[in-house]
């Protein structure tokens, strides 16, 4: 296993055929907006595409971006975790997306999939996977729910009966604002520094996890795309993307990794939504459709 060379150009060759598919089928189902490709380079070595749509019939904001970096040291975010590697050269591959919806009755969604290899002098590479995906509701629907939460259990059910139970309860715990004493969204999955398992078995996982992203999203728009909305609930959706902002700028791993190893900064927040409001001490109003969202379905629950 000292050469993963050939591993990592596998592991690049699928992570780019998944950003080409899920752009595609994007692209689709929106009928109007097309994707903008932006390829760039990193600093040190490797780079990517950005992938972005903007003011779509659907989606208001799309972002599907591919990298592949090389650094010749651990940013301090990764040696909190793994202090055996400090000063190591490493290689990191993914993809990252996060779709904004316009309409208000649509969730935004979140997916992304990594592989992070360190050199270690004579010794054998350091390597895991991560990622995973999660949904965050403006106006909450237990059908789309439960689905969303299938489709994921699904994903995992191949390689272990309590996988999905052990990863959903990482993204629930993960996707959670502190401050706020509330979750970002009703969750999915979320695994990080993986591997258990042989690398093949680690990777099979990890496309399962990336295929069945689709499955789980489109259901969900084509059923709520064109749910009659107000101006009200649009003003809603604008004030609950405010968390979404708080939580990828004071909380969120791969931000702060993207940034503090020299990442592009453009890629990196293109995940913030395009339109996102703040209201001091604002309050939903008892019994409306918002109130049913903060008393149904943020909290951590099983939806299955």
């Amino acid at each position: 296993m000292k050469n993963l060379n050939p591993c990592v150009s596998v592991i690049k060759d699928y992570l780019v055929a998944l950003q080409n598919s899920i752009c595609h089928e994007l692209t689709i189902e929106d009928g109007q907006a097309h994707f903008q490709d932006d390829i760039w380079n990193h600093s040190q070595g490797g780079g990517g595409e950005t992938r972005s749509l903007a003011n779509g019939a659907v989606f208001e904001k799309a972002a599907v971006n591919f990298s592949h970096v090389l650094c010749s040291q651990l940013p301090p975010t990764a040696n909190s975790r793994h202090p055996e590697l400090a000063g190591c050269p490493f290689q990191a591959l993914g993809i990252s997306l996060v779709i904004h919806p316009l309409n208000p009755h649509v969730p935004t969604v979140h997916m992304n999939l990594r592989f992070f290899i360190a050199e270690q002098g004579e010794s054998e590479p350091a390597w895991w996977f991560g990622g995973g995906f999660d949904l965050t509701p403006y106006y909450g629907y237990e059908e789309d729910c439960r689905n969303w939460h299938k489709n994921a259990k699904k994903a995992c059910d191949p390689f272990g009966a309590d996988l999905y139970l052990q990863f959903k309860k990482a993204c629930d715990d993960y996707f959670y604002l502190p401050h706020r004493k509330e979750p970002r969204g009703i969750g999915g999955l979320f695994f990080d520094d993986w591997q258990k398992g042989s690398f093949e078995d680690c990777f099979a996982l990890t496309r399962n996890i990336g295929d069945a992203f689709l499955s789980g999203y489109l259901p969900i728009v084509h059923r709520r795309k064109n749910t009659p909305y107000t101006p009200e609930q649009r003003a809603f959706q604008c004030y609950r993307r405010g968390r979404y902002v708080e939580f990828n700028l004071l909380y969120d791993r791969g931000t702060l990794f993207g940034l503090q190893s020299g990442g592009r900064t453009e890629s990196i927040l293109l995940s913030l939504p395009p339109q996102v409001s703040w209201h001091y001490q604002w309050q939903v109003k008892p019994e409306s459709l918002e109130a049913q969202l903060y008393e149904n379905f943020l909290f951590a629950k099983d939806w299955l």
